[in-house]
């Protein structure tokens, strides 16, 4: 039996200390508040977690700490690297620490065509016990493989049964259509256009935790048929979620920050970073302010 990781999943923001080490305390801390607040399951090294500025001591450290915390909350996990050498090292490092499904991004050594992209992401998940994703977000990494791709490679890869997407509404449908049954399509960009992309058959969202309370919000009213109440909440959270997803690097400065107030967990940067502006900071905490707590 094919397990599917569909709903909504937070993925995990690096939190520093004042000396730019991780901190131990402050990410158990983010996956207690995760967890409050009702995620369907968890991911850690993604983008959102800065992890081109992990060494692969801190990404195995995130790992983890993660199935540590986690409870009973699934856990993906992004597999990066520029070789399959590399990216099969830390899958087996995350399989052995207890994931349940890998999300392979490609290698940004380079720029190839689609068929070394494909070749790639089979050799890295030939054989793996546990069910792994393409990550395709083009916008963020400047590589993309079409729905027509990622059809083959599902084809080609039984283990292959998800996709992690960045993309906009229309585009997903397209992805949708063309994966049928075989793919569980997961979309991100902080949750933007979210009712849309759930009519498009979209089975869920990967997300910052500064707008993981309002996510759940919309999915849990959608999934009860209360089509206006999703609206409605997708319309609360969205202001923020525009104001956090301008850039990665606007992400991790005051999407984290947000989140942060929310969270009670002071918010320390690791060089380099985009540095917060005091008209940003202000900006952030109005966000904060309106959503509450959360978790």
């Amino acid at each position: 039996m094919v397990i599917r990781f569909k709903g909504i999943h937070a993925v995990l923001y690096a939190l520093f200390d004042t000396e730019e080490r991780l901190d131990r305390a402050a990410m158990a801390a983010q996956m207690a508040w995760i967890r409050e607040a009702g995620s369907d399951g968890v991911v850690v090294l993604g983008l959102a977690t800065e992890v081109g500025k992990l060494t692969e001591a801190e990404k195995r450290q995130i790992i983890d700490w993660a199935a540590e915390d986690r409870g009973d909350l699934p856990l993906g996990v992004t597999i990066t690297g520029n070789s399959v050498a590399e990216q099969r090292a830390l899958a087996d490092h995350a399989v052995g620490a207890g994931a349940d499904w890998l999300i392979l991004q490609p290698p940004l050594a380079g720029t190839y065509g689609a068929g070394e992209y494909l070749d790639f992401f089979a050799r890295v998940g030939a054989d793996q016990p546990i069910p792994f994703a393409v990550q395709n977000a083009p916008q963020y990494l400047g590589r993309s493989l079409s729905a027509d791709d990622l059809a083959s490679l599902a084809a080609r890869c039984p283990g292959f049964t998800h996709v992690k997407a960045e993309i906009g509404a229309s585009e997903l449908a397209n992805l949708v259509a063309l994966a049928g049954d075989r793919l569980t399509v997961l979309n991100g960009r902080g949750g933007l256009e979210m009712t849309d992309c759930l009519r498009a058959g979209c089975d869920g969202f990967i997300v910052a935790p500064d707008v993981l309370p309002g996510v759940l919000d919309c999915m849990g009213r959608w999934r009860s048929g209360d089509e206006a109440g999703a609206e409605a909440a997708y319309a609360a959270f969205l202001p923020a979620a525009t104001f956090g997803m301008q850039s990665l690097e606007h992400l991790a400065c005051y999407g984290k920050r947000i989140f942060g107030m929310r969270a009670g967990i002071t918010i320390h940067d690791r060089a380099p970073a985009l540095r917060p502006t005091e008209a940003g900071l202000a900006f952030a905490r109005g966000w904060a302010a309106r959503q509450g707590t959360g978790g």
